[in-house]
């Protein structure tokens, strides 16, 4: 496949590229800065771009298979994410390509919580992180309305930290996914697999889905 990967020299971002490359795919690793091209895995193609400008997002996308992004908006400055999406969203309605969204977990219920979310959970969602919580809400609200554009939505698990590609995974819907513990995890190395998964074998549409252990 021809993927292009926003947001690519990100934590998230760089494992996405890798887990693509390590498949065989040719990537297009777009990023904001040139002065990130180092931090990007060997084999990708480098790229400048921005996924909050639809033309950029149109000319990156034109001719390939899939478009990727995995980006994250710097503190302060979370009330940007879903107009980014937005500009995404209205690129790729002009190519037609897929989009897979790195989204977050901030809206997924939590198992016997009569209906809360997790950013209103302080087990999962401490105070620091509610603001990046709720733009990923209002970021996953800008893709529900979208009915012209391929897209799906991975919400990652309540704890999402580098680790080891394992390679496995529990899938889910719309609730967190939690162990017998009551613990919420999963590597960025196997949240990339999971989206490779779906990337090659397509299983949601227009709608959100969630991994963890």
């Amino acid at each position: 496949m021809r993927i292009t990967v926003f947001g690519a020299a990100g934590n998230v971002g760089s494992r996405v590229v890798a887990e693509a490359l390590s498949r065989g795919h040719e990537v297009t690793a777009v990023v904001r800065d040139p002065a990130r091209f180092p931090h990007l895995p060997a084999g990708a193609e480098a790229r400048t771009g921005d996924a909050a400008d639809a033309d950029d997002v149109a000319a990156l996308s034109a001719g390939q298979d899939l478009v990727i992004t995995a980006t994250r908006p710097a503190p302060g400055r979370e009330g940007e994410h879903a107009a980014t999406t937005r500009a995404l969203l209205a690129g790729l309605a002009r190519t037609g390509v897929r989009l897979l969204v790195v989204g977050g977990a901030g809206s997924l219920t939590v198992p016997g919580g009569g209906g809360r979310v997790v950013r209103d959970d302080p087990a999962f969602a401490p105070a620091a992180i509610r603001p990046i919580a709720q733009a990923g809400t209002e970021q996953l609200a800008v893709c529900r309305a979208e009915t012209t554009v391929d897209w799906a939505y991975l919400s990652p698990a309540a704890l999402l930290e580098p680790g080891e590609r394992t390679g496995t995974y529990r899938l889910g819907t719309d609730e967190l996914l939690v162990d017998a513990e009551g613990n919420s995890a999963i590597s960025m190395e196997d949240l990339a697999v999971a989206l490779l998964d779906e990337a090659e074998r397509p299983k949601h549409r227009r709608t959100r889905f969630t991994v963890a252990y």
